[in-house]
This record gives structure tokens, sequence and C-alpha cells, in this order.
């Protein structure tokens, strides 16, 4: 430890001392109400900023955060001014007033934050948006308009799309299993009258499921059981079809 002591308030309030620069700093932490006053003033900005998602740094960023600290002089603790003190300033000096040093120490709290892993991948607490898959985003979305077909066995499927998002997705009720050998097939029907791949159904009698390719411009959708792998175009007739320019 040297005259720059000091300095290492932001890093102790943050916890980014090794062992022996604690054990250290904390020897003179006891003896300094300067210090003492800085760290309990830090302490609620540190608790939240702590709180908050951390990332792992790039290798020796702290070490070089660190070294920057420790080549800029912080300004000594203050003491009481007097008349006589006043007047042994050189007339261009002026002392520098006390939140100085105190915004000088939150800097180096944030920059050792950096350090320690909470900097650029951080979560801000008042960023709650999640990231949506794109499913989400066609259930979610404010124009998402739906259309839902009874099947044989009661069960339902329902298929909604968001022209926003230009695409579609099906969810579905108590769907048998399809037939040995066999499989669900989805498909779009294109304005012109042919039915597009959209894609396969993964087993299970309640899914949601993205159909593939865009669905802007689609007219209607359906469901098919197709040799396993699927077909290219629909071989069977639909078990199910959805009118999509009548969807709500």
């Amino acid at each position: 430890m040297t005259g720059n002591v000091h300095a290492l308030v932001g890093a102790y309030v943050v916890d980014a001392l090794d062992d022996a620069e604690r054990v250290a700093f904390e020897a003179h932490l006891a003896t300094c109400s300067d210090c003492q006053a800085e760290i309990a003033s830090l302490s609620d900005t540190a608790s939240l900023l702590t709180s908050l998602s951390a990332t792992a740094p790039p290798s020796g960023l702290r070490d070089r955060v660190l070294a920057d600290a420790a080549r800029t002089r912080p300004l000594p603790p203050a003491v009481p001014r007097t008349p006589t003190a006043e007047r042994d300033l050189a007339p261009n000096v002026r002392r520098l007033p006390r939140p100085t040093r105190r915004l000088t120490i939150l800097a180096a709290a944030a920059a050792v934050l950096a350090a320690v892993g909470i900097g650029a991948g951080v979560t801000q607490p008042w960023d709650n948006e999640p990231d949506l898959s794109a499913t989400e985003r066609v259930l979610q979305a404010p124009d998402a308009k739906s259309v839902t077909v009874e099947l044989d066995g009661g069960a339902k499927a329902t298929v909604v799309r968001s022209l926003k998002e230009d695409r579609a997705v099906i969810v579905t009720h108590d769907m048998p299993p399809a037939p040995v050998g066999r499989v669900y097939q989805l498909w779009l029907q294109d304005p012109d009258g042919p039915y597009v791949s959209a894609g396969l159904m993964p087993p299970g009698s309640d899914q949601t499921r993205l159909l593939e390719g865009n669905a802007s411009t689609a007219v209607g959708a359906g469901i098919t059981i197709e040799p396993e792998g699927g077909s290219k175009e629909p071989t069977t007739n639909p078990i199910a079809l959805f009118d999509l320019t009548a969807a709500t």
C-alpha cells in the first residue's frame, strides 16, 4: 500500500481486491474516517449495480483498470480550512470541492464493475422485454388472427397468422397419433390454388408449431397424412382445412 490507498475505495466496495490488497486496505480503513465515509456513501450504489446480470470480462481487463486507477492521483482527505491555510495557497491554485472526489470514486467503481464482469453484457433492471421466439412473436402480434377447426374424435387445431410477422402458427389439442409409418404434414395454400409444404408435425397430441414459409399471402392452410419424411405435394385428402381469409 502506498499513498494511493484511497483510490482502492471503489474496488473494495465491489469486492474487487485480492486477498493481500483487502487485508492491507482494511488495516488502513480502521483508522481512516474519510474512507469509511466514502464506503458508506457508495454501498447503496454498489448494491444496485451488483444486482445486475454479470457476464465474463475479457482476459486482463481487471489488471488494466486497476493499473489505470493506480496512475490516477486521488485528492487527499479533506482537512478543516483555516484562514492561514487558505493564504498559503498559490494565487492561481483553487482547492477542488469535496464532491469532486466522490464523483471520481464513483467513476472508479463503475470501471471496476466492468473489470469484474458487469459491463457491456449487463441486463438493466428496467429492461424487462424478453427475447421472443418467432412462434411467440406470431402468437403475441397485435394483428394476429386465428381460425379453429374440429377434427374427428374431439381434437382441435387452430392456425394463428400475423401479416406483420409474415408467419403462421398451428396449435393442436388432443390430436391422435398419425398411423404407423405416416406423419401429419402441414400446408399453406397460395392465392393461385397450389398447396406448398409448411413442414411436418412432431409427435404429440398437444403441439404449437411454426409453419415453414411466408404466410402473408396464403389464403388457406391444411393438414394431410403423408408417408414418413413427407411429400412434395398432398397425396391424401386433408383432414383439416383452414380458411385464412375468414380468420378473426
